[in-house]
């Protein structure tokens, strides 16, 4: 399982995207203050189209979005690659 991670400067809002193949885990969004429990996740839900220079990177667990979203200071913002799109 990785994750995908957009960080909305505006609304101080962090979405992660589960992308595993077979077993797709779905999107969840929190405060960027706040932590991503596998519980937030949802299927039906995506990351909104305007975020798509928001992209961060990818983690490979939960773990470590949450060590990053904890440890704040400067982010790289990117495109979204486009197989996530």
């Amino acid at each position: 399982m990785g994750f995908a991670v957009w960080i909305d400067r505006h609304s101080r809002v962090a979405w992660a995207q589960g992308t595993h193949e077979y077993r797709p885990l779905g999107t969840a969004v929190v405060a960027i203050t706040d932590r991503f429990r596998n519980r937030d996740f949802r299927p039906d839900r995506r990351a909104p189209v305007h975020l798509d220079r928001a992209f961060v990177g990818f983690f490979g667990s939960l773990e470590t979005v949450n060590e990053f979203l904890h440890a704040g200071g400067q982010r790289r913002f990117r495109p979204t690659p486009a197989h996530l799109r």
